[in-house]
Order: structure tokens, then sequence, then C-alpha cells
């Protein structure tokens, strides 16, 4: 069997490397950024580090700031006139998925005419981008080594992914000390998050060998340190797995896609405004009891990972450990609620299947999947575990 990996973001990982960025801009040609930035980060003070590098490097810089955590293209469309009417040759997106999606898809139409829901879907994306360095301050997207980014319509109650290598960064720079101020809860989803892109690249129908060494090894960093991170904030070692382990579990799903928790998140997350690493985080182990009989190998490797004792059990109870195993992990960190807390009810349950049942990402879930088992998934995690 043939295999391609192709990766063309280069990666500058460690602990400072984000005191870097001037230095980085400078050696892609740059002079002018725009700073894509979470609210958040600006109103608090957090993008000093990394303004005082452009300051030092002499890079001039205009802050961009008006986007949703879930950004809407209109604001899409305002990065663009701000990046033009300033000037720029380089955008910088900083923050979590939202900030670094929304700096990809501005860095995208820079380059491609017409409006960005035009290249909705995979592979339509003509131009490359703009010169584009993205800097994650959560670990779980892993947004800043994938060709995706996910857009709203929020007028519309609209998501879609747009993606292709034409909208890849140039470079990632991710430094754990940018993740030691994340609280406890947005730790614990957007470390769900990163568990969810690995288990679903590792045992969907297109895992391949260099994905599923990467795969295998961000469920590894996860399972030992996304504990500690979460109840202990300030250990930068489980910082450090959690940041790596997102940037690993991303890249392995850029080449494989995911699975059925991500069909589903899409179009739960556009409908009810559902944090995406907490709806995966309830969507997984019910995916997970749906999925384990048709990959039951891999799922044992999984609840080995989670330190679960197989030994001597049949193949099918040794892989179900493994949805023992998430579901022990999601208590000790806090994610027992359902999918109804944020208004899904039994009538919603159709609408959302079928619109997953659209993704992609069904085609390559290791169980065949119909419309009827995507409501069953939903139906079960609508209530707390």
């Amino acid at each position: 069997m043939l295999y391609t990996y192709k990766m063309p973001t280069e990666l500058f990982f460690g602990r400072g490397a984000a005191e870097k960025l001037g230095e980085k801009v400078r050696e892609l040609g740059g002079d002018n950024v725009l700073l894509v930035a979470d609210k958040g980060l600006v109103g608090f003070g957090a993008l000093t580090s990394i303004e005082n590098s452009l300051t030092v490097s002499g890079i001039k810089y205009v802050v961009f700031s008006d986007f949703e955590p879930s950004p809407d293209i209109a604001s899409v469309e305002a990065g663009v006139k701000a990046y033009q009417a300033n000037g720029c040759n380089t955008v910088v997106g900083v923050g979590g998925g939202s900030a670094i999606d929304c700096g990809k898809a501005i860095a995208t139409m820079v380059n491609n005419p017409g409006s960005l829901f035009d290249y909705a879907g995979l592979g339509k994306v003509q131009n490359p981008s703009c010169a584009l360095i993205a800097i994650p301050t959560t670990a779980g997207t892993g947004s800043e080594a994938t060709y995706w980014a996910v857009i709203s319509d929020h007028k519309r109650h609209f998501k879609a992914g747009i993606g292709g290598w034409n909208m890849m960064p140039a470079m990632a720079i991710l430094d754990p000390l940018l993740t030691l101020s994340l609280p406890p809860r947005m730790t614990a989803a957007t470390g769900m998050d990163a568990l969810t892109h690995a288990m679903e690249s590792y045992v969907c129908k297109a895992n391949q060998p260099v994905s599923e060494g990467l795969s295998f090894h961000a469920m590894k960093l996860i399972a030992r340190s996304l504990r500690v991170a979460v109840t202990n904030g300030e250990n930068v070692d489980a910082r450090e797995d959690i940041l790596m382990a997102s940037l690993l579990a991303a890249m392995a799903f850029n080449v494989t896609r995911l699975g059925n928790s991500h069909a589903l998140i899409m179009p739960l997350e556009a409908k009810f405004s559902i944090p995406h690493g907490v709806g995966n985080a309830i969507l997984l182990p019910h995916v997970m009891e749906f999925n384990y009989l048709a990959a039951p190998k891999q799922y044992i490797e999984i609840a080995k990972l989670f330190g679960e004792n197989t030994c001597g059990l049949p193949e099918n109870e040794a892989a179900y450990l493994s949805v023992v195993a998430v579901k022990k992990l999601l208590r000790d960190i806090g994610v027992t609620h359902g999918l109804a807390e944020y208004g899904v009810k039994e009538e919603h349950l159709e609408e959302m299947a079928k619109a997953a049942y659209t993704s992609g990402n069904i085609a390559v879930n290791p169980r065949v999947t119909t419309v009827e088992d995507l409501i069953n998934i939903c139906r079960k995690a609508c209530v707390g575990i």
C-alpha cells in the first residue's frame, strides 16, 4: 500500500519560543504584521511579550481582535480590510482555535478573490495565503498545524470548513508558557478536543503508519498529563505535554480526517453554541461505545495507554475498557454534563444527525454509520455520565 505524509509548516517549539516572533517574521520577509488576537488576550495584556518581540525587531503591527469565539465571515472580511488598509504583509494569529482560524481565513482571502465560502470544502483555494504565523495559547485545536479553518455565518446558523494545503501556516510557534494562565475548565475542554483528534485519527479507516505514530504518542501524553494540567495549571511539564499532544494530534488528523464526534459537533456547535472542546468531550465516550466493536485492537491499545488492565479478557471486553477509561478521565477533570445542558432536545436530534451525515468524517469512521445511529449517539450524549 502507498502512503503519503506532508507537513509544509515549520514548527518552532519550546519554553520562551514566542519571544522569538520578531526574528521569525523577519525570516519570512515580513515587516508589517496584522496581529489577529483573541479579545481576552488583548484585554489582559497577555500579548506584551509578543508585542515587545515585534517592536524590538523593528516590525510594525496592528492588532485585530474584532471577531467572535466562533469567527463569523463578516469578521474575516473586516480583517482583510484592516490588513489592506495598514499595508500589512504578514498575518500572525495568536490565541485559541478561533483566533488562528480567523487568521488563516484572513491570510487566505488576501490572495484569493470572491467570498470565503466560495472555497468551502477541501482543495478549492487556488492561491497560497500570505505569510502566516500561528501561535496557540490553548492546547487543543491544533489549528496551527492543519490546513482547515472553520468559519461561521451566525445569521444563518451555518458553519463550514475551508481546507487545503494553500491555507497552511508558514510557521507555528508553540510556547507552553503561553498556556499557563488557562483556567481548569478550558484546559479540560481543549485537552479533550486534542484527545478526540488523536483518537478519531487513530481508529479511522484512513489511518496510516505516520499518522498512527503521531496520534498514539499524543494519546500517551494526554493520558499521563491532562489530569495534572487541569488540577495544577502551573506545572509546566504537564502544560508542555498537552501542547505537544495537541500538535501531534493535529498533524495526524490533517492527513486522515476524524470521525463521528467531529461530524456531530459541527452542526451542534453552530445551532446551540456548544464550545467545541466541551462538545467533543461529551460526545466522545458515546461514539467510542458505538465504534469499539469495529476496531477492537485499536481500542485495546487505547485502554492500555490509560492504565486499564486488559490481560486475559476477551477482545471485545478489553476494548470496552477504553470507554471506561475515558469516562474516568472525564469525571476527574469535571466534564460530566450532557448536551441537554445546552438546550439540545429530542426534537432536534434528527436535524443534527442529518446535518452531521454530510460530513466527510462519516466516511472514515471505523464503523459504518447511518443517520439513525447518529441520532442514538446524540440521544445518549444528552445525558451526562
